[in-house]
């Protein structure tokens, strides 16, 4: 059955929707729980982290028992229905914190908080992305309706950048503990009635028998194929940049940028950023496949381009362009459109890996290949907000707890730590990203056609 242009609409909604929900609490929890309420960023990192993990590792878990679901209603609708409701309900309560008389006490309701919202999340998830082959079984929709998923999910996470900021100082005023607890609300109805639309229009072919396997044989799976380890090992790394910068840049713009105005600045920075993000995804790396320039070529130039923009962020930084933002948003530009071309191609090489791994081993293993994408994800997520819990304590930054006052002053030393951490710290993932690139990947385009015609004939 082909799909209809509405159905990819409504798809496409859903992902929205839940990659907003994603990007508010990776983006903003630990800013919320260190810098407003206190708690120490290295115990809220290692918690977000250890957090973080669990719920990828429980991935695959989640994976084997959609597969063994069978209701009236489908078999991924109604994980991603009951998921949903629940995840929103819990985004809430993470922004929604009370007022506790002990930090022990606030320390355990953040630990269990977010575990279960992890959980939740996951609920969700796994079923949103697992049903594209229920709904059509024609290739080519089930191809733009991956695309289609993965480009409204970066304009979800560019949303929450955005705006974030911007509706806390409007919706809260003074109180910035309100302004996220208006937010998360706002986020968690847009949530409900994005995934309620895809619940709808998105009805599944069929319940016939899904063929699963044991999370010892997925793992097994993904081990025995070199490539596809090789682009997991990179998209964490350069996940794992991306998300250094997003936790980092809130701190730099309170505290160093500064200024009455700071929230606003970091809303237009974030707007530029985030657009350029989406630019990189549907225009820069169009553009440079109609020249005919090879997808592992065109990732050298993504990260060069990223590097190149870090470099320059640090220099001007360090000669006293702190405060200029216009100046700060080139390097910017670069960052950001460089880590939108690089999220469609860790795609485009997880899908050629596919094949590889049928080459090597006569299986295709599409649903343990993809499904690492979300794994990998999170894992990245949870060490980039590890490291920079632990980072934020090293150089001693204090947090302004306070609401009523103005932003705690930092010292010259804890600032030049606050450049080098969000400058030097994602150009080192990245470095490593490339060096294991160089080394280990082998899935060039002309080899993955080659490979391509091998399985399924040169005129496939």
């Amino acid at each position: 059955m082909k799909l209809s242009t509405g159905q990819k609409t409504a798809y496409g909604i859903g992902a929205v929707g839940k990659d907003m929900v994603y990007a508010l609490s990776s983006s903003y929890i630990l800013y919320y729980y260190q810098d407003l309420l206190g708690l120490s960023a290295t115990f809220v990192g290692t918690i977000l982290m250890l957090a973080r993990v669990f719920d990828a590792l429980n991935d695959p878990f989640m994976g084997v028992l959609v597969a063994k679901t069978k209701t009236k209603w489908g078999r991924f609708r109604p994980w991603l229905f009951s998921g949903t409701v629940l995840n929103a309900l819990v985004l809430y309560a993470l922004f929604a914190a009370p007022e506790f008389g002990k930090e022990s006490t606030l320390m355990v309701y953040f630990a269990v908080i977010y575990i279960l919202w992890g959980v939740t999340y996951t609920m969700m998830d796994i079923p949103y992305w697992s049903m594209i082959p229920a709904v059509t079984d024609t290739p080519k929709d089930r191809e733009n309706l991956s695309v289609v998923g993965r480009t409204c999910a970066g304009v979800g996470s560019a949303l929450i950048a955005m705006g974030t900021m911007l509706m806390v100082g409007i919706l809260g005023g003074n109180s910035e503990l309100k302004g996220f607890r208006m937010v998360a609300m706002i986020v968690a109805v847009i949530f409900i009635v994005a995934e309620i639309i895809t619940c709808v229009f998105m009805k599944e072919q069929n319940q016939g028998e899904m063929k699963t396997v044991s999370v010892k044989e997925m793992f097994k799976a993904l081990f025995g194929n070199d490539q596809a380890m090789t682009v997991v090992a990179t998209i964490v790394l350069i996940n794992m940049a991306l998300y250094l910068t997003s936790n980092f840049v809130i701190y730099f713009f309170k505290y160093d940028f500064g200024g009455v105005g700071w929230k606003t600045s970091y809303t237009l920075f974030s707007t530029v950023g985030g657009g350029f993000q989406i630019l990189g995804m549907m225009v820069l790396y169009p553009i440079l496949r109609a020249k005919g320039i090879p997808n592992e070529k065109v990732f050298k130039i993504a990260i060069a381009m990223a590097l190149t923009g870090y470099g320059c962020l640090l220099l001007i930084l360090i000669f006293g362009f702190t405060h200029n933002l216009p100046v700060i948003c080139v390097p910017g530009i670069l960052v950001f459109a460089a880590n939108g071309v690089l999220s469609v191609l860790t795609t485009v090489f997880l899908s050629g890996s596919v094949d590889y791994g049928e080459m090597k081993t006569g299986r295709r293993e599409e649903s343990v290949i993809f499904s690492m994408q979300t794994f990998v994800v999170k894992a990245a997520s949870g060490v980039a907000v590890f490291l920079t819990g632990v980072g934020l304590d090293i150089i001693g930054l204090v947090g302004n707890a306070d609401e009523e006052a103005t932003a705690a002053v930092q010292s010259a030393s804890t600032l030049m730590g606050l450049r080098l951490l969000m400058t030097i710290l994602p150009m080192l993932g990245l470095i490593i990203a490339i060096f294991l690139f160089k080394s280990k990947f082998k899935l060039t385009d002309s080899y993955q056609q080659e490979i391509h015609d091998m399985l399924r004939g040169p005129e496939a």
